[in-house]
This record gives C-alpha cells, sequence and structure tokens, in this order.
C-alpha cells in the first residue's frame, strides 16, 4: 500500500491536537496513521490509488468532517521524499555556516528559475525551485520569521516549508 504524507499549513500545538487529527484521518479511510512532530505532518496508507489533489481534498474533507475546520493540505509520497533527499538537491550549494536547509512545498510545479530574496533577508536565499518544490537555506537572525513572509510574497500562501530534517522523518514513517 502506498504510504503519503500531508503537510499540513499553519500547525501548531496551540490550534491542533495530534490525536485529533490522527482520529480524523482513520475515520476518514486512511490507515496506519502517524503524525510527526507537532507542525502538521500526518503520514498514511491508502487502499485507494488516487492523485495528489485528490488525495489533498480527501485529507481536507477529513479534517473538516472529524474537527469542524481543515488546514490548507499539500501531499506527497513517501517515495518521492526519499528520492529527493536520495538527490542530494543541496550538494551543489556552498551554504554559509549554521546555515538551515528547508524546503518549501508548492501545490503545482513550477517552471521558473531560482529567485533571489530581496537583501532584506540577509543570509536567507531561495536556491532552486525544483519542479513543486522550492530549496532554501538561511541563517537564523534576530529579526524572526522575515524569511516566511518572503517565500510567501514570492510563491502566495499556498504553500508550506520543513527543515530537511522533518522531511528526512517523514519518509522514513
Amino acid at each position: 500500500m502506498p504510504r503519503y504524507v500531508a503537510l499540513l499549513r499553519g500547525v501548531s500545538p496551540m490550534n491542533a491536537k495530534m490525536p485529533e487529527l490522527k482520529r480524523c484521518f482513520e475515520e476518514a479511510g486512511f490507515t496506519d496513521v502517524k503524525t510527526l512532530l507537532s507542525s502538521g505532518n500526518v503520514v498514511f496508507s491508502t487502499a485507494r490509488s488516487a492523485s495528489l489533489p485528490t488525495l489533498r481534498k480527501r485529507c481536507e474533507k477529513a479534517m473538516r468532517d472529524g474537527q469542524g475546520h481543515s488546514f490548507m493540505t499539500l501531499v506527497r509520497s513517501t517515495a518521492y521524499l526519499q528520492a529527493l533527499l536520495d538527490s542530494d538537491p543541496f550538494g551543489g550549494f556552498k551554504l554559509p555556516a549554521g546555515s538551515k536547509r528547508v524546503i518549501t512545498f508548492l501545490p503545482e510545479p513550477l517552471d521558473a528559475s531560482p529567485v533571489e530574496l530581496p537583501a532584506l533577508c540577509g543570509e536567507a536565499r531561495i536556491l532552486a525551485v525544483n519542479g513543486g518544490e522550492v530549496l532554501c537555506s538561511y541563517v537564523p537572525e534576530a529579526k524572526g520569521p522575515v524569511f516566511m513572509h518572503l517565500l510567501e510574497k514570492t510563491f502566495g500562501k499556498a504553500i508550506t516549508t520543513r527543515t530537511v530534517d522533518t522531511v528526512t522523518r517523514c519518509a522514513h514513517a
């Protein structure tokens, strides 16, 4: 049975309970459901073959039906995430010391070259657009979430971002 990861946007321990999300997915017919961390990562299997957009709609409906509201959701297969990680997508970039490597997930693949971030963002960079993912790096700084706001300004709000460590955990779940 194929495994998938629902990457939920805007989830935190303050606005979602992981056991409740797990229950919503199970009641919608998904199996072997696991939540990872408290940032909106739900790993699941499904016997029914479906496209990623169809799975996205099913996940969002499961949350609406089970808890009365939904989070914007993007879906990737665990096999796809593992292949992405195996390709060492950050290997060709020289990153500053202390850089965090992050992957921003888009709802649809883009056919575009990398976008440069404004200087306002300091050591934050968009390194490459790779289909439906944007490879980014940043060095944490006191300005806080400026980098995330710039990603939204560049790619819209229908995105969600994870560290490489989180993507690795999702791919292996």
